[in-house]
This record gives structure tokens, sequence and C-alpha cells, in this order.
């Protein structure tokens, strides 16, 4: 009987033990896996947060890349559209160049009087003013048509006179219509008129006379001139006073179109 109370104190003694083993074992593995699932939740942030930031980050840079594509687009849309107006610009301004070149507006003024007509029919066709300087200007006792010792007077006595032009000269090639403006010296045109027109070729080319005087017409001035020049197609030309409006000379225009 000893012996076998002494078996059964043994054996409640070993399951006591054992029960107090798978106890702590069970306790370690659950501690184990709570660290594992710690660790795990941990390494989930980590990339949670790393996965965040790299979409963060391409996010950002697609962002960047589409503003600057806009940008990038706008801008060119923006050269796209200077360019055309710049070349708009130019094609107007070479259309205008063209019309420009085509006419020109020759005048000689002693006093100003036949300049501002010649500016305003260039202005009205656009066109461009060539003036007729003499080499050695005009002064107002040259001008005294009273005196006749006067230099204008002795020039205008003498159709062989030729008094040199002082300003560039002016090649006439792309111009077909030509306005030829000048005062009226003791009924015909100055005779640096005659140099001019005995200077170029006028071939091909409608030649337009227009005078202004204190009360003499055109008379056979722009014939005379014509007659030196031998060449060019010339009108009979036309008296616009100093006090012409713009009405008037835009008629004189128009009837010689």
């Amino acid at each position: 009987m000893r012996v076998i109370k002494l078996v059964l104190i043994s054996l409640v003694v070993g399951s006591a033990v054992f029960i107090s083993a798978c106890s702590n074992t069970n306790q370690n593995s659950v501690a184990v896996n709570t660290t594992v699932v710690t660790e795990n939740t941990n390494n989930l942030t980590t990339e949670a947060s790393t996965i965040q930031e790299e979409t963060s980050t391409q996010v950002e840079t697609t962002i960047v890349k589409e503003t600057e594509k806009v940008v990038e687009e706008t801008m060119n849309k923006e050269q796209v559209e200077m360019t055309n107006e710049t070349t708009n610009e130019t094609e107007s301004i070479g259309v205008n160049n063209m019309e420009t070149n085509n006419i020109l507006v020759a005048y000689f003024s002693a006093t100003g009087t036949t300049k501002r007509v010649a500016e305003k029919i260039a202005e009205l066709t656009n066109a461009e003013l060539y003036e007729i300087v003499p080499l050695n200007p005009y002064s107002d006792a040259d001008l005294n048509w009273n005196d006749n010792n006067s230099r204008s007077t002795k020039e205008m006595d003498d159709k062989n006179v030729r008094p040199e032009i002082g300003s560039s000269d002016i090649d006439l090639t792309n111009y077909t219509t030509i306005y030829l403006g000048y005062p009226i010296w003791w009924g015909d045109a100055p005779r640096i008129m005659s140099t001019f027109v005995e200077k170029y070729n006028f071939d091909g080319k409608k030649v337009i006379p227009f005078c202004t005087s204190g009360g003499s017409g055109i008379g056979h001035s722009g014939s005379n001139l014509a007659s030196l020049a031998k060449t060019g197609n010339w009108a009979n030309g036309e008296r616009l006073n100093s006090s012409a409006d713009t009405n008037s000379i835009q008629n004189f225009i128009n009837s010689n179109n």
C-alpha cells in the first residue's frame, strides 16, 4: 500500500509539473507571438509610411511635371501667337512698303510752300518723299523777283542754266508713279527741275506735275519738263495753292489715277 501511495503521489506531482510547464510554454508562446505581431505591425506601419512618402513624392512629381507641361504648352502657344502676329505685322509692313515703293513724291521747295503740299500728297497716297535740295541754297535775296540781278531772275532768264542738286541720288527703279512738285518762277518750273528731269530715266513711269504759286497756273511748265525728260508718261498736272485743303488735294490725286 505504501508503494501505491508513493506512485500516486509521484503521478500527481508529475502532472502538476507537466501542467505548469505547459502553462509556461503557452505563456512564452503568447509573449513571442505578441512580440512578432508588434514587430509585424511596426513593419507594416513603416512600410505604409514609406509607401505614403513614395506616393506623395510621385504625386508631387506628377503635379510638377504636369504643371511644367502646361506652362510649356502655354508658352509655346504664346510664342506661336507672337510669331503669327509678328509674321502678320511683317507681311503688313511688306505690303505697305510695296505700296509705298510704287509711289514717289519728289519736290523742290524754296520757301516751304511746295513742301507742305508735297507732304500732304505723300500722306494721302502712302508715298515716299524725296526733296530736291540745291547744292547752293537760295537766300531771300536770291529769290527777290523784283531784282533783275537776283540769282533766281538770272537763272530763269537763261534756259540753259542747270543748278546743281545737293541731295543724294535716288533710284527710281521701283516707282511706277511720280508726283513732281515745284513753285512757279516767272511762269515756269525753276531750272533745278530741269536738272532733275534730265538726270533720271522716267521710262514706264507715270509722272504727275503739280505746282504752287501766288496766282499763276501751271501753264506749260509740266510739258516743258516732259520735253526735257524725253521719257515717261506725263500728265498735265495742276496748281495747288498753299492753302489747299485735304479735299482739294485728294480730288487732284483722284483725277490723276
